[in-house]
């Protein structure tokens, strides 16, 4: 069925007539002091027999009135809310942020069953791997994240861990790991990474306290600067970086900025 000829199916269902959706239409319009949200019964007949897609503000009205998800009647007009994971891949923001876009999905796909042979000791093609794919309630995966992670796209014009972390990579912030460690690392891949929040917006670093001041440390490869900042007024870390993944051979060289270093020749 079309969107209207559900509509129309679902009012039905609730033994309301056109003229009752109207009349309570209304009441909530008065209720926000905002008319955009009555619908009429020359407007409710167009949406349900001439597919006239209702405003925002309309489909609203409707979901409350048949008591029905907002996000279902999105999808019986084409927006489906399910594939907002997927089309996130879609658009590469200049500036790192937190990714809020997921927190209200109802179900997510993953992978329900995979290959017997599966050996995660072993690095495989994953995909090849996954024998059947299947919609998870989200209630079902509050086993494997807890509240302490938050989850942060790193924009596709920070260098700022390059080559470490590549720009438009995601990540897993242990948000419980925010208090910013000293000490000495074989290697940089044991020094934690942190993601902070300051003034112009979220930075991705190694960081180091010295009093009330904080010093940013991009990775000696990247053609950021070190910034020295007070801590916490103009910088807080959220948290540790625990987790990432990021696709390697995609992103573009950005241009240097002021204050920046050379950015490293390509091979």
């Amino acid at each position: 069925m079309k969107a209207g000829q559900k509509l129309r199916a679902a009012r039905e269902q609730m033994g309301l007539t056109i003229r009752d959706v109207e009349s309570a239409s209304g009441r909530i319009a008065g209720r926000h002091g905002n008319p955009d949200f009555s619908l009429s019964l020359s407007r409710l007949s167009d949406i349900e027999t001439k597919g006239v897609v209702p405003s925002i503000y309309r489909l609203y009205s409707l979901a409350v009135i048949y008591r029905l998800e907002l996000r279902e009647l999105l999808d019986w007009y084409g927006v489906c809310t399910g594939e907002t994971a997927t089309d996130l891949a879609l658009v590469a923001p200049p500036r790192s942020h937190r990714i809020e876009a997921l927190g209200d999905l109802p179900a997510v796909r993953m992978p329900v069953k995979l290959d017997p042979g599966f050996d995660p000791r072993r690095t495989t093609n994953l995909g090849r791997m996954i024998e059947r794919w299947g919609v998870v309630p989200l209630a079902f995966l509050a086993q494997f994240a807890g509240t302490k992670y938050t989850y942060a796209y790193l924009g596709s014009e920070d260098f700022t861990m390059y080559p470490l972390l590549l720009p438009g990579s995601f990540l897993q912030i242990d948000e419980s790991k925010n208090q910013v460690s000293n000490g000495m690392w074989r290697s940089e891949y044991e020094r934690p990474v942190y993601f902070v929040e300051t003034r112009e917006g979220y930075r991705c670093c190694w960081c180091t306290l010295k009093g009330d001041q904080i010093v940013l440390q991009p990775h000696p490869l990247s053609p950021v600067a070190v910034r020295l900042l007070r801590h916490p007024h103009d910088a807080e870390v959220i948290g540790q970086v625990v987790g990432v993944a990021m696709r390697l051979g995609e992103w573009q060289p950005a241009s240097n900025g002021p204050g920046s270093k050379a950015l490293p020749a390509r091979n």
